[in-house]
């Protein structure tokens, strides 16, 4: 069992910059990839990116490639999300995920993902 506890959510300006943080609890949690993922209202939940085991390799979804920034910090079990130039279509509850996997440079199906924080809202202003 993982653990996920996301914070670091609130209002930005467009244009402004915010970091989320994922902390990683229980069972080897180091050994999984991780993934932030987000939902905005009347959408259905959509991949923003992902973090592999190792931190060496990292996946995006186009919307946020070259804005948004995915790293962690295995000593201290922790996933971020550095969000860069956000814009109003970035608003949403951003949630935290921990996929399984074999090998350090890969990641999960975008549906392969086990375990889930409760998500942080970021809302961002024009």
């Amino acid at each position: 069992q993982v653990q996920l506890v996301e914070s670091g959510g609130g209002l930005v300006q467009a244009g402004g910059s915010l970091r989320l943080s994922c902390a990683a609890s229980g069972r080897t949690s180091i050994l999984y990839a991780m993934g932030w993922f987000r939902r905005a209202p009347g959408k259905e939940r959509e991949f923003v990116a992902a973090i592999s085991r190792s931190g060496r390799s990292t996946d995006y979804a186009e919307s946020v490639q070259g804005r948004f920034t995915i790293s962690r910090d295995n000593a201290k079990n922790t996933v971020y999300l550095q969000m860069n130039s956000p814009n109003p279509g970035d608003t949403a509850v951003y949630y935290c995920a921990a996929g399984p996997v074999l090998l350090p440079d890969m990641f999960p199906p975008r549906n392969g993902y086990n375990y889930w924080g409760q998500g942080t809202q970021v809302t961002v202003s024009s």
